[in-house]
């Protein structure tokens, strides 16, 4: 069965940051990612990362964000730096099954950043 287990998010003021993390189990994961969804929009990718390390981020976070992740392990991680409030939202992991590419995603955590 594949979980993935998201931690790390909070509340935090103009400029501060954040470490997300996400712990995957239950099976071996090409890409893997970050997405948020903001009050009254549309979900939207934040990072990506493959499995060979390969990284693609979204233009309001680049500079901003690093997206990393352990194979061992079956982690992904971002951290985030300078957080501006329009970055508050619910950021969800996701993970692509290498064997079928599945998607599969987290329960999400709350990020939200005050002026």
């Amino acid at each position: 069965q594949v979980q993935l287990v998201e931690s790390g998010g909070g509340l935090v003021q103009l400029g501060g940051s954040l470490r997300l993390s996400c712990a995957a189990s239950g099976s071996i994961f090409s890409t893997m990612g970050w997405y948020r969804q903001a009050p009254g929009k549309q979900r939207e990718l934040v990072a990506v990362i493959t499995r060979g390390g390969t990284t693609n981020y979204a233009d309001p976070v680049k500079g901003r964000f690093t997206i990393s992740r352990d194979n061992a392990k079956n982690t992904v991680s971002l951290q985030m730096n300078s957080l501006k409030p329009e970055d508050t939202a619910v950021y969800y992991c996701n993970a692509q099954n290498v064997f079928d590419s599945r998607n599969y995603w987290g329960q999400g955590t709350q990020v939200t950043v005050s002026s």
